[in-house]
């Protein structure tokens, strides 16, 4: 899948978002190696600490039905109702978590505001010196 169209499924998950409380709603589309697309939107909670980002509701979604390797995810958020008029990072918490599945060398974070303004980065490039299994 190509990055404009992996970037399209986010604007399209960002549709789904619940979030009656910041009103900023965000969509993600995790790409595995298979080919395979996992969306997400974020979900917010009056109580705050239980609201999931979109980008852990796509990782969440495919490692419950047995994926393990993923190539890209496309991040796209604003203000509800606006177009992104600037690329939306994920949260230290999301990027904890595509440590925990990624190889941050060859993991592409795709942010942008729409299909024609992406702006690709590595995990490494988000996330150095991070936090991993490997250090227990």
């Amino acid at each position: 899948m190509d990055d404009k169209t992996l970037f399209s499924r986010a604007l399209e998950a960002r549709t789904q978002a619940y979030a009656p409380y910041s009103h900023f709603t965000v969509g993600a589309a995790l790409l595995c190696t298979d080919g395979t697309v996992y969306t997400g939107c974020n979900i917010e909670n009056a109580a705050f600490s239980p609201t999931v980002c979109a980008e852990r509701v796509a990782f969440f979604k495919a490692v419950s039905e047995g994926r393990r390797e993923f190539a890209a995810i496309a991040i796209a958020g604003a203000q509800e109702g606006a177009a992104p008029d600037s690329p939306c990072a994920p949260c230290g918490v999301c990027r904890q978590v595509m440590a925990e599945f990624c190889r941050a060398d060859t993991f592409r974070l795709l942010l942008g505001t729409a299909p024609e303004n992406i702006r690709v980065y590595t995990l490494a490039q988000l996330l150095p010196l991070a936090f991993s299994g490997e250090m227990l």
